[in-house]
């Protein structure tokens, strides 16, 4: 499926939900594993849900494959999985937490959204390359995809996307191991303290 309709079908499947903050990335030049990475706002578990939901049918009308979806049963980060785009819909605080942005956008796809006068992924005076244009143009040809390699680095995301809480919980969890190694340690000195009056009980 060309790459340009089926990140149409996925922004158009947001749009139609109200998905916030739309961003469209290009990933060609980073992994060889998808060509797209979309990432999108949801105010609510609910809404995360019905996003998700409407992508996948969008997709399915333009005659794209969707392989999975993740994260539909918490409802805080949810991944569709279109093949070559890679959707993520997560609500607003573990959005900005994670940054996907930081990782997948320094090269944002133009594309003109339905709803709104203005583009997604890239401000207006910001250079396009052929290869982004959404409809017109042609795509450069995009290497072959690795599927080994594919099915692992997406089993990683798919773990993240299932316990999108455990890395902030992990701060906590780490404060109270350093708080417990005094006390441990002083547990353990203990016995050296009473030593000496062993010693003078005994003679």
């Amino acid at each position: 499926m060309d790459i340009r309709k089926l990140q149409r079908a996925i922004v158009d499947g947001l749009e139609d939900i109200k998905a916030q903050d739309i961003k469209v990335f290009n990933t060609t030049h980073l992994t060889e594993l998808f060509d797209r990475v979309i990432v999108a706002s949801g105010t609510s578990n609910r809404q995360t849900k019905a996003l998700a939901n409407s992508v996948r049918e969008k997709v399915k009308e333009a005659g794209g494959d969707i392989i999975s979806t993740e994260g539909e049963d918490i409802g805080e980060w949810v991944l569709v999985d279109c093949g070559d785009a890679v959707v993520h819909i997560l609500q607003p605080a573990l959005r900005q937490y994670y940054n996907l942005e930081e990782i997948w956008g320094d090269k944002p796809v133009h594309l003109k959204l339905a709803n709104t006068s203005g583009f997604s992924g890239a401000r207006p005076s910001e250079p396009m390359d052929d290869e982004d244009e959404d409809e017109i143009g042609h795509a450069a040809p995009v290497a072959a995809k690795k599927p080994a390699v594919k099915r692992a680095v997406k089993q990683v995301v798919k773990q993240a996307v299932k316990q999108p809480a455990a890395k902030t919980a992990a701060k906590p969890a780490a404060a109270r191991k350093t708080t417990a190694k005094p006390a441990a340690a002083k547990h353990a000195a203990a016995p050296a303290r009473k030593s000496p009056a062993r010693r003078s009980a005994a003679k």
